[in-house]
């Protein structure tokens, strides 16, 4: 069975910072794609970020490149969200993702196989 368990979520102050946690279980690591997305209230689901673990690739949304960087730990089959100078419009419930199939164009795309069930993150003004 395929878990996706987040962590790290919490309330901060703009300009601070929170890394998410992304523990995984239930499928060969080193072969997916792994990724994060976020839904803030009233908005639709948002590509953050992905690594392809079979080759380290990282891709990012226009609106989190330099603040954000995903990381992957292959001896803890965790994936991380390191999130600096967060800002207001990044609060949302943050989800981990993963798939088996590598995404590159589409890394942004809400189709993810497996889907875990959260995490929030709520950035005070």
């Amino acid at each position: 069975e395929v878990q996706l368990v987040e962590s790290g979520g919490g309330l901060v102050q703009a300009g601070g910072s929170l890394r998410l946690s992304c523990a995984t279980s239930g499928f060969t690591f080193d072969d997916y794609a792994i990724g994060w997305f976020r839904q803030a209230p009233g908005k639709e689901r948002e590509g953050v970020s992905c690594i392809s673990n079979s080759d380290g690739r990282t891709h990012y949304a226009d609106s989190v490149k330099g603040r954000f960087t995903i990381s992957s730990d292959n001896a803890k089959n965790t994936v991380y969200l390191q999130m600096n100078s967060l800002k207001p419009e990044d609060r949302g419930v943050y989800y981990c993702v993963a798939d088996s199939e590598r995404r590159d164009s589409s890394w942004f795309l809400p189709v993810y196989a497996y889907w875990g069930q959260g995490s929030q993150v709520t950035v005070s003004s």
